[in-house]
């Protein structure tokens, strides 16, 4: 392979790189704010939760595959409590949601910031060494989180198209009035739907935590990098999330392969910004 060839494929490797990252972080506020309407500020900081479930094990000495289950307890329980009694009072009233998961996320956000202080933290992975792949060595782990990531995506899409309750839940999306008469329990399908989501964002912590810099703040670009996907690709729709996916992450990783990843955030922001002004229902989104 010669050096231009190298660098194309190490270009195109990095590009899917980020896709795989954006769609783990994206997936659960699809769910929670695609289907349910509910925009949840608290996003970023159940990843942020995900990603301390691994310094937690780390620090006990654990595997760190310990940290997948206590993710998905930490998660789904903080989860289940917060859609019971602060979001479920609050379904027709959405700006009301947004501020009161705002302030759910200050409040995560200032619990890891006392119990693990307001440093940085990084978490050593044994996978991180480069592997031979397409002629070249690239990060083990990059190439495992895309290969767990397309998985978990084929894994989604035959849970909400071919299981009774994605039927359920698309019918509660599409009409709950008419979902409520047919005898589904709206409210409990909008619980789990809700932990579903959380638990993801959690999981999507996990998995990035030996690739990232952990510390209580770094939610927030999870929560706007998601938050873009909805708004380019549209809500309630697997199309539109993996549009969005695809425009948003390649228009991202492009520019910051160019110029640099300031100008790729940029140009991302200006992209949601029209698609706001020109297309506001997004790519695939419900009118």
């Amino acid at each position: 392979m010669s050096p231009a060839e190298g660098a194309a494929a190490l270009q195109i490797l990095n590009v899917v790189y980020q896709l795989a990252t954006l769609t783990l972080t994206a997936l659960g506020l699809a769910i929670v704010f695609g289907l349910l309407g509910v925009m949840n500020m608290a996003h970023g900081e159940f990843v942020m939760l995900g990603a301390y479930a691994v310094v937690v094990a780390q620090k006990m000495g654990w595997p760190l595959v310990a940290s997948v289950p206590m993710a998905i307890v930490v998660c789904g329980l903080i989860g289940w409590t917060v859609e019971r009694w602060l979001v479920r009072p609050l379904y027709a009233r959405p700006f009301d949601t947004l501020l009161a998961t705002w302030g759910l996320s200050i409040f995560l956000r200032k619990l890891a910031e006392v119990v693990f202080g307001k440093g940085y933290q990084n978490v050593e992975a044994d996978s991180a060494a480069p592997v031979a792949f397409w002629g070249l060595q690239y990060p083990g782990y990059r190439l495992f989180l895309i290969v767990f990531t397309v998985l978990l995506m084929v894994g989604v899409v035959l849970w909400y198209r071919r299981s009774h309750a994605g039927l359920q839940l698309r019918a509660m999306t599409a009409n709950p009035v008419l979902a409520r008469a047919l005898g589904i329990d709206t409210g409990a399908l909008a619980t789990r739907a809700f932990v579903v989501g959380v638990v993801l964002a959690g999981l999507a912590g996990v998995m990035l935590a030996p690739v990232i810099r952990i510390e209580p703040g770094m939610g927030v670009d999870y929560l706007l990098n998601a938050f873009f996907v909805q708004v380019v690709g549209g809500l309630g729709s697997l199309a539109g999330l993996t549009s969005g996916i695809g425009l948003v992450g390649g228009t991202q990783a492009g520019i910051s392969g160019v110029i640099d990843q300031t100008a790729g955030y940029a140009s991302v922001l200006v992209l949601s910004i029209l698609f706001l002004w020109l297309r506001p229902q997004g790519l695939y989104g419900r009118r």
